[in-house]
């Protein structure tokens, strides 16, 4: 008795489902791979940095304007870079954090995370990311205390 298996190859399009990437998350991989190529070219990745904020809706931009400049002063080890076309800082070539607009993958708030890469090591279980609306005086000396943490 023959097996009546079709193959992937003659299922029409239109029958399959698509559970691939968005269009946001495949210009985001399209950027990382434009970011790899460039690393080789420049040592620098400031300039990039400020280019991807002056990019960004208002809302998000004033939060990654000031979010930069927190990193620098609280984490001056850290070199500023993009990671999938978004604002990252690197120690020793390793991305210890980041900012995710929330614009760009269309969601109700900005991101601030941590790498594995950050020591921010707290027990058995510690937030890696944190939901941005706005940024207080009090948000912001507590995003400045976590960069050193995560640098130590």
């Amino acid at each position: 008795m023959k097996d009546t298996q079709t193959s992937a190859k003659s299922t029409p399009q239109s029958k399959r489902r698509s559970t691939g990437f968005t269009d946001e998350e495949r210009g985001a991989m399209k950027d990382r791979v434009k970011e790899v190529k460039a690393a080789a070219d420049k040592a620098d990745g400031e300039s990039d940095v400020l280019a991807k904020i002056a990019e960004m809706p208002a809302p998000d931009r004033a939060i990654a304007k000031r979010l930069h400049a927190i990193v620098k002063a609280s984490g001056p080890a850290l070199s500023p870079r993009t990671w999938y076309g978004m604002p990252a800082y690197a120690k020793d070539g390793k991305v210890v954090c980041f900012f995710q607009s929330g614009r760009k993958f269309k969601t109700r708030y900005a991101t601030l995370g941590f790498s594995d890469q950050a020591h921010l090591d707290e027990g058995t279980m510690w937030p890696t990311s944190f939901a941005l609306t706005k940024l207080t005086a009090d948000d912001e000396a507590r995003i400045g205390a976590l960069v050193k943490k995560a640098v130590s």
